[in-house]
């Protein structure tokens, strides 16, 4: 499989995503996918021939090697890699729908020149809105995926330690014969290392994921205290009008009754005119 272009596919989404995904995605590139193809693949080249049974049974070692080894670790690893990469393809084909109605938008409004339209093209967006949600439901697949394999794996092989020594007695071996695997520490060690790392990247993706809902709680708290403040300052600004109103209407008042009830020396003044 070519490693390198599918890299080019999900590193993408890079540029939308948070700080942690970048982390998410180097781990996945370093010490994933280059350990498989440069140490991990060499080491697991001659699982097959490497295992060697005492016997000289037609179909018995063929058989105990189907027993104690499934599904290989190579292909096992690869398939996970996989499908848990592909999740970030949602946010990949999320924002590229995004971009191409904004494109779409520009032409519409006549503002569809060159450059507007590759500013569009390398136009970084928020993780917000639908966005936001479709960015953590490949958190949630991602986790889900990488739980679902550690638990095959558990399943196909409880220990992850590779013995030297197996002992098989399945059709159609004459008796129990003993079986050597090749290499045991080495892939003992590739073993116990892409687990460690599987581990980290579900760590990683719950980081995350709880880095995105606190600022989604960090934005929603800031609305509701900016509309909480728009509220005060309209009452306020209701009250301050009412009371302006409240003033100039008690001065009316006061003006009407001073100039309709006359004052003593106004009525002395009047009868010495007279």
């Amino acid at each position: 499989m070519n490693w390198g272009s599918f890299y080019a596919v999900i590193s993408g989404v890079n540029r939308h995503s948070t700080g942690i995904g970048r982390v998410w995605l180097s781990v996945i590139f370093i010490f994933r996918i280059l350990v498989l193809v440069v140490a991990a693949e060499s080491v697991w080249g001659d699982e097959r021939s490497g295992f060697v049974c005492n016997t000289q049974q037609p179909g018995c070692s063929s058989v105990c090697y189907d027993h104690f080894f499934p599904v290989s670790h190579i292909r096992l690893w690869a398939l996970q890699l996989i499908l848990v990469s592909t999740p970030a393809l949602l946010v990949a084909m999320h924002v590229a729908h995004r971009r191409h109605a904004h494109k779409k938008l520009l032409r519409r409004t006549g503002r569809g020149g060159p450059e507007e339209l590759e500013r569009a093209k390398n136009q970084r967006f928020r993780i917000t809105g639908a966005l936001w949600w479709t960015y953590m439901l490949s958190i949630f697949f991602r986790v889900s995926l990488e739980l679902a394999f550690l638990f095959l794996f558990y399943l196909l092989y409880p220990g992850f330690r590779m013995l030297r020594l197996v002992k098989c007695s399945a059709y159609p071996c004459p008796n129990t014969v003993d079986c050597f695997v090749s290499r045991p520490t080495e892939k003992t060690v590739f073993t116990a290392f892409m687990l460690a790392v599987s581990g980290l990247c579900v760590l990683l993706n719950l980081a995350e994921a709880a880095y995105l809902l606190g600022r989604a709680c960090r934005r929603l708290r800031g609305s509701e205290e900016e509309s909480k403040g728009a509220w005060i300052s309209r009452r306020w600004s209701t009250y301050r009008h009412n009371e302006i109103n409240q003033l100039i209407a008690d001065r009316s008042l006061k003006a009407k009754s001073t100039g309709t009830k006359k004052s003593p020396a106004e009525k002395t003044d009047r009868c010495s005119a007279c």
